[in-house]
């Protein structure tokens, strides 16, 4: 159940606030603000060189590869269909990772084209700036998010779109994680168009819990 409180309706901006319910508990809390269109000052962070994704192997390869490694329940989940392709630029080995920087970048879009509903695209977009932003987080401690002793899960989640884009078309999504600590990561993440207009940015706070 989705209940929606218009807080504010102005000549140029409009908030909403979303709150989800199931089975009677609130899950879910959005904060929802609007602008009309207008011209003004602009500009952005430049798109990073990444090799184009025709260049780069579909995450599905990467999963095929490393299936036999994994226990039938987890290689179900593993390898059933998903509404987002993917492309990382440097594919990393989820079951045992080397450590390295917390920096990702990743193409994405959605498997089939869709129609011209920029509300639709928007949608597309929000749910995939959930992928990979958290994993970033964990690329300094040499583990993955299929490790049997992590506890890992997005907290909060905000999203800022800045220009319109096609969810079905390429999205470049570079991701960092400045800091972590306390079983909690905090990563950033900017989403650009193949000719480098910057789209939406993301911040989000997640759960890497260690299990002993």
């Amino acid at each position: 159940m989705f209940r929606v409180v218009r807080d504010f309706e102005g000549r140029s901006f409009a908030t909403r606030r979303v709150i989800a319910t199931q089975r009677g508990q609130p899950i879910l809390n959005m904060a929802c603000s609007f602008q009309r269109p207008e011209q003004g000052l602009a500009h952005q962070d430049a798109m990073p060189a990444v090799p184009p994704p025709e260049d780069l192997a579909d995450e599905r390869t990467t999963r095929l590869a490393m299936a036999e490694r994994l226990p039938p329940a987890a290689r179900t989940v593993l390898l059933r269909p998903r509404p987002i392709e993917v492309r990382p630029v440097d594919p990393r080995d989820w079951i045992d990772p080397d450590r390295g920087e917390p920096v990702q970048h990743l193409w994405f879009r959605l498997c089939a084209p869709i129609a011209d509903d920029p509300a639709m695209h928007r949608a597309v977009l929000a749910y995939a700036s959930d992928l990979g932003l958290l994993s970033t987080g964990l690329i300094p401690h040499g583990v993955g998010w299929m490790h049997p002793r992590m506890q890992v899960a997005s907290l909060d989640h905000s999203l800022w779109l800045h220009e319109p884009f096609r969810a079905d078309e390429w999205l470049l999504y570079a991701m960092h994680s400045p800091w972590a600590g306390h079983a909690r990561d905090f990563g950033r993440g900017s989403i650009f168009t193949r000719d480098g207009r910057l789209v939406a940015s993301v911040a989000q706070e997640g759960l890497i819990r260690q299990r002993d």
